[in-house]
């Protein structure tokens, strides 16, 4: 039998839920580049290459770790690259794919915008709940996840 649409009160949950969502994230995106002229994806591809070996990546294995579509990524590496956050090389186990390799500029960016990131997510996110509504926060969070990696 096929499962009834959502009734008022779990649409209005929905509703709220996005638009919350949409307005922090966005919200944390204009401080992100007004603090360290970053964009959230600029910062996403730099957080990944500091955390990874050696500070390199494979592209199509970045593309996956920050669910984008390659060619996405291939033109904000692009755009990166020009403003020399980080270098685009060969990979040395496969002459077909490409690394991204964070640049001292890169670290740099990344090093100083960090903080006052950080910052902005205290601020907008938790300092706005309790600490049990953060605890259901995470909660929320990790079901959700659940939920959504099974078949």
């Amino acid at each position: 039998m096929p499962r009834s649409l959502p009734d008022r009160v779990e649409l209005q949950t929905w509703r709220d839920f996005i638009e919350t969502t949409d307005l922090l994230r966005a919200r944390i995106a204009a401080r992100l580049q007004s603090d360290s002229g970053l964009s959230p994806g600029d910062y996403a591809v730099l957080l990944a290459l500091t955390e990874a070996p050696g500070n390199r990546m494979r592209s199509s294995d970045l593309a996956a770790h920050i669910s984008w579509e390659r060619s996405r990524l291939s033109h904000h590496l692009g755009r990166m690259e020009r403003r020399g956050l980080l270098a685009r090389e060969n990979c040395s186990s496969d002459n077909r794919g490409a690394e991204a390799v964070l640049t001292p500029a890169g670290k740099s960016a990344f090093d100083s915008a960090t903080a006052p990131h950080l910052r902005a997510i205290r601020e907008l996110f938790v300092d706005g709940l309790t600490p049990a509504q953060l605890a259901a926060a995470a909660d929320l969070a990790s079901a959700l996840q659940e939920h959504l990696k099974r078949p």
